[in-house]
């Protein structure tokens, strides 16, 4: 099968998107298919790319809409790189994006008459403050948008419960199909959390905790500091170990109370490493949708301990893999605490290890594969 992916982000910019859009080009062509995927230039990509065709980007215009430091911004390519670019042959089309990305996936399916696939993966009225326009403006643009996106695709997926409400909320009422984000589970076997530990002069005995994500107001990190700090007063040996960057980091390192330890963005390879070295995960994020570094904590064996979010309740089996609380300090507090007890703390990294092998990338591939399947078949080209 040749498939075709847009995406207006991609390596080497560190999001949940970019990296679940990565895995699945592997895994798909560890299966045999071809992929051509389409996403913005980077000043850090590798030279050599193959499969991937890059996309004018500014990044200006990007951090102007409040996007990551990391994150440029796609540009409607011109007659003459569309010229260049494989866009005929190909079976089915994927895009991540209800925007520019999506439009180009639409436009360039005509071309062989293809079926186009979205996965819709962002939760946009969470980051309305971000844009330079009222946010009751940027609402009434951005929903009929999106739901008319979404009804003209072949299929519509959603890594979790939250994307099909937010779906359902912007006026479409399709089919959609909860299909989770993967993990590579080989690249957590066998990794020893000990030298990222030594690294970061943490010491080898003390309960870690771990956070891993985008330092942003829409992640609630003074909340989460709160809540360390509580459970800290009644186990001093705790640390905190905060991995990422974003706008909110300066902020977040000045109020942070003892025992934190800031590392900034780390490449991706080195997630495993990092969260190989914590005890449990936490998060006070109430706005995520199936955040992949959630994913990649069960999957190195660390117990979530999550505020109240959809997907929280996707992942956390209560008692189990993990614990979801009310967003406050106390609660959370309480929750790490609960985790962390020594008659809890093994049988739930067991369980945490056990709960990510739905996540694996091998069978994830392998269910898009069947999307990709089902909607050709519908086409009539299967």
């Amino acid at each position: 099968m040749r498939i075709g992916i847009v995406t207006a982000t991609y390596l080497p910019s560190r999001n949940g998107v970019a990296t679940s859009t990565a895995l699945f080009a592997q895994g798909l062509r560890e299966r045999g298919h071809e992929v051509r995927l389409f996403a913005p230039r980077h000043p850090q990509q590798r030279e050599n790319e193959p499969g991937i065709y890059r996309l004018n980007a500014s990044f200006r215009g990007a951090q102007a809409l409040g996007a990551p430091a990391d994150y440029p911004m796609m540009l409607a390519p011109g007659p003459l790189l569309s010229a260049r670019l494989p866009l005929r042959g190909v079976d089915v089309w994927h895009t991540m994006h209800p925007f520019l990305a999506g439009q180009l996936a639409l436009r360039w399916a005509r071309l062989s008459k293809a079926p186009v696939v979205y996965t819709a993966h962002t939760q946009y009225d969470q980051y309305l403050h971000y844009a330079p326009i009222p946010q009751d403006m940027g609402r009434a643009m951005m929903r009929p948008h999106i739901a008319a996106f979404a009804r003209r695709m072949d299929a519509v997926l959603a890594p979790g419960r939250a994307m099909v409400d937010m779906l359902r909320e912007y006026g479409y009422g399709g089919e959609v199909e909860i299909f989770p984000n993967p993990v590579n589970l080989s690249a957590f076997a066998g990794v020893q959390g000990g030298p990222f530990r030594a690294e970061y002069d943490l010491p080898p005995g003390a309960p870690l905790v771990v956070y891993l994500g985008r330092l942003a107001p829409e992640k609630n990190l003074d909340t989460m500091l709160a809540a360390f700090a509580q459970a800290r007063a009644r186990r001093p040996e705790l640390r905190l170990l905060v991995v990422g960057d974003g706008p909110s980091r300066e902020a977040a390192q000045a109020s942070a109370p003892q025992g934190v330890t800031f590392t900034g963005g780390l490449p991706y390879a080195r997630v495993p490493e990092a969260l190989a070295a914590a005890d449990a995960f936490i998060t006070a994020s109430t706005s995520e949708v199936l955040p992949m570094s959630m994913i990649e904590a069960l999957a190195a064996g660390s117990p979530l301990v999550a505020a109240r979010s959809p997907a929280a309740l996707d992942l956390i089996e209560e008692g189990q893999n993990g614990t979801v609380r009310e967003p406050t300090a106390e609660a959370l507090a309480a929750g790490l605490l609960d985790v962390l007890a020594p008659e809890n703390l093994p049988r739930m990294q067991a369980a945490a290890l056990s709960s990510a092998a739905q996540y694996d990338l091998k069978a994830r591939a392998a269910a898009l594969e069947g999307v990709y399947e089902r909607v050709l078949l519908r086409r009539g080209k299967r």
